[in-house]
C-alpha cells in the first residue's frame, strides 16, 4: 500500500485530505500549519485540515518552520511513498522534494503556468478571468514550476467571489486529484514541462491591491470587490477613515462626475463615480470602527447623512 504524508492547511484542503483517507492510502501523517489566534478575542483556532485529522484519527505534525526543523526529520522518518500538498503555506526544503521514491505532488488552484503563488484563486477572479482551475503538479524548488500532470478547468461565472470559488475547486482538485493518483503510482502518468513563456504570477495579496481606485472603471473594480470577498475584503477612505466594501455590482447611474463621488442614492444601495462614466452600487459594508453591515441599514442609521456629491477616496 501506498504511504503518503498530506501537506495542507486551510479549509480548500480538507476534502482533499479526507478523500485519500476513503480512498484507503496509508497516511503517515498531516502536516499543517500551527494553531493560531482569530478573531477580536483572539481565541487560539487549529486550522481546518487539523480539525479534518483529528476528526479521522490521523497524526498531526505542526511545525512553524519546515526547514531545518526537528518536525522535518521526524517526516523523513516516516519514508513516504509520495508527499501530497493543497496549499499547505510553507516552501518544502530539497530534502523533502528528494525523499519520496514516487516525489512530491501539488494540487495548485490555477491552470498552471498562469498563476503561480500564494493567491491564484483570487488573482484569477480580479482579472475578471472567465476560466480557471486546478493542476496537479510535481514540486521542484522553484515555486510551482513542476510538470504538470494533469489539469481540469471549470468557468468563473459573474456572480463567483473567492470564497465560494475556494470551495468550487476545492471538489475539483479532490476529484482530479482521485483519478490521478492511480497513474502515479503505477507510472503511467504524463508529465508536460510548463512553457516559462506563458508564466504568471499570483502573490500573496498586498494592502495596495485591496484599496479601491476609484478611477477604474465599474466591471474593473467589481471585479476587484469579488476577488477580495470574503477576504481581505476591499475598501476605501470616507470621512478620512477606512471603509470596507464587503460586496458591490455594477452601477446603472452614467454620470459626468469626479471618479469617487456618490452619484445616487437608493432604498438599498447607493452608487459612487467610477471611471469611464460607470458607478459602483455598495451593497454590503463597513465604515470604520463599525460592524459590518448592509447600505440599506446604513442609509437608515447613521449613513443616513449621506449625500450626492459626498467623496470617497
Amino acid at each position: 500500500m501506498t504511504s503518503i504524508i498530506f501537506m495542507g492547511t486551510p479549509e480548500f484542503s480538507a476534502p482533499i485530505l479526507r478523500m485519500l483517507h476513503e480512498e484507503g492510502y496509508d497516511i503517515k501523517a498531516v502536516v499543517t500549519q500551527p494553531d493560531r489566534p482569530v478573531g477580536r478575542k483572539r481565541v487560539l483556532t487549529p486550522p481546518p485540515v487539523k480539525v479534518t485529522a483529528v476528526e479521522l484519527g490521523l497524526p498531526v505534525i505542526q511545525p512553524e518552520k519546515l526547514r531545518g526543523s526537528e518536525e522535518l526529520q521526524q517526516i523523513l522518518d516516516l519514508r513516504p511513498d509520495l508527499v501530497v500538498t493543497a496549499a499547505f503555506g510553507q516552501i518544502l526544503p530539497k530534502s523533502l522534494l528528494e525523499a519520496p521514491s514516487l516525489g512530491c505532488i501539488n494540487v495548485h488552484a490555477s491552470l498552471l503556468p498562469k498563476y503561480r503563488g500564494g493567491a491564484p484563486i483570487h488573482q484569477a477572479i480580479i482579472d475578471g478571468e472567465k476560466e480557471t482551475g486546478v493542476t496537479i503538479m510535481y514540486m521542484v524548488e522553484k515555486l510551482d514550476a513542476g510538470d504538470i500532470i494533469s489539469q481540469k478547468a471549470i468557468p468563473i461565472e459573474e456572480a463567483d467571489h473567492t470564497g465560494g470559488f475556494f470551495d468550487k475547486l476545492s471538489i475539483v482538485g479532490r476529484d482530479l486529484l482521485k483519478t490521478t493518483l492511480p497513474s502515479i503510482i503505477n507510472g503511467t502518468n504524463t508529465r508536460t514541462v510548463q512553457d516559462e513563456k506563458l508564466v504568471t504570477f499570483a502573490s500573496n495579496i498586498s494592502r495596495e491591491q485591496e484599496r479601491i481606485d476609484w478611477t477604474k472603471d465599474a466591471t474593473t473594480l467589481y471585479n476587484q470587490v469579488r476577488g477580495l470577498h470574503p477576504w481581505p475584503v476591499a475598501y476605501t477612505t470616507f470621512e478620512e477613515g477606512s471603509f470596507k466594501i464587503w460586496w458591490a455590482q455594477v452601477g446603472k447611474t452614467k454620470h459626468n462626475e469626479t471618479p469617487g463621488s456618490v452619484v445616487a442614492i437608493s432604498k438599498d444601495n447607493f452608487e459612487v463615480a467610477a471611471g469611464n462614466g460607470t458607478t459602483l452600487a455598495l451593497y454590503d459594508i463597513q465604515p470604520a470602527g463599525k460592524k459590518r453591515m448592509t447600505a440599506e441599514d446604513y442609509l437608515r442609521g447613521t449613513g443616513s447623512k449621506l449625500q450626492i456629491g459626498d467623496q470617497f477616496e
